[in-house]
This record gives C-alpha cells, structure tokens and sequence, in this order.
C-alpha cells in the first residue's frame, strides 16, 4: 500500500503550527457563515504560478479556478461536463463576486505545447489536445512569425490566449449582463514566473502594462 505523501503530511503540520495558529478565528468565522470572496481568479493549474501566493492572498478572499493553460470556454449549456463553466456560473451567481481575473502565466507548458510543430504524445491523449484546441488558429498565427524568437512567440500567445479567453467568458449571458450594468469587472493579468512581476491588461487598449500601486 502507498504512503500518502509524507512532504504533505508536514507540509500540514507546518500550516497547523504556524498559519493556522495566526489565523485561527477567520477560519473558524468562515467555516460558521461561509466564504464571501469578491474577485474570482481563473489561473493555470501549473505548481509554479498559485494566485494565493502570488495575491497573499487570506483564507476566503479569492475563488480560485485553475485549468490548463488558464483557458475559459465559450458559453456551451448541452450535455457536456463543463467544469470550468460550473465554476464560473457559481462564482457569478452563487457568490456574486464583482471582479474575475483570468491570469495567464510565463513559460506555460499547454501554450509552448500548441506552439510546437512536433507532436506531442498527449495530442492523442482523450482531452489535453481537445481541450487546447479552444485557441483556434491563433498558435499557428502566432507561431508563422519568423521574425520572433521561440520565447517571444511564447509570451505573445500567452497574453493573446488571455484576451481570447475574456472574449469567450464574454459569451455567456449572465456575465455580459452584470458587466454591461457595471456589476461586474473581467480582467486580464500575466505573471513572470523567473521575475515574479505581475503585468496588468488595460482594459482600452489591451496592451499588458506593468501596474502603478
């Protein structure tokens, strides 16, 4: 039988003996009446880039969602297991958060994947590939640049996967809606995992900036 994984184990005894000690009665306060988050971040589940540690974020302040490569679907209501539209449904209208974040990260390993003309042994994997194939024909825009390096390429596609991804959360209605009423506020951001910098999309322009604090 396997061990669960003893780095966890006191990784959680770590947490019971420092954070937790800290923070002892906002969690129990948040167990009693439950989480009221205002900002939902929509992040790549890639262990370099967690919202929580990039924000400091305080147990109950972000609804987190993480996928590959950070991508959000458009609005599709069949039959299909939809977990990333669930957890966008839940935040706006269970939660009614007012601002959604979709951050997209450097050195992704799903957009350099789409990048590459060399196939990958999950392009035949049962979702990896179809999941990525949410970008359309931008990888192959994007990569037919022969001017840009590989790394340039790279990040181009990451902060254009990010608008893409805004523009499809825009499909569905009850986020139109709230956003067109000014109840709610989408947001792009891209962090540089070497660096640590967190670069902001503006809302006008579009451009990625470094923000002003």
């Amino acid at each position: 039988m396997h061990r669960f994984p003893q780095e966890l184990l006191k990784g959680h005894a770590n947490f019971m003996a420092g954070r937790y000690v800290r923070e002892k009665d906002r969690y129990r306060e948040l167990a009693a009446i439950g989480q009221s988050p205002t900002t939902m971040i929509i992040a790549c589940c890639d262990s370099r880039a967690a919202p929580e540690l990039i924000f400091d974020a305080a147990p109950g302040e972000l609804f987190v969602l993480r996928n590959v490569a950070n991508l959000v679907p458009t609005y599709q209501p069949d039959g299909g297991q939809h977990g990333t539209s669930a957890g966008i449904e839940f935040a706006v209208k269970g939660l009614q958060i007012s601002n959604i974040v979709i951050m997209g990260h450097g050195r992704c390993g799903g957009i350099k994947a789409a990048l590459s003309p060399d196939p990958s042994p999950l392009d035949h994997g049962d979702f990896i590939g179809k999941w990525m194939s949410m970008l359309g024909g931008l990888p192959e825009q994007v990569g037919q640049n022969a001017l840009m390096t590989p790394a340039e390429r790279q990040t181009a596609l990451e902060r254009i996967s990010i608008r893409n991804s805004i523009q499809n959360l825009r499909t569905f209605p009850y986020v139109a809606e709230l956003e067109a009423q000014g109840k709610l506020a989408v947001h792009g951001a891209w962090f540089d995992i070497s660096t640590g910098e967190l670069w902001i999309m503006d809302a006008e322009s579009g451009d990625f900036v470094r923000p002003e604090i």
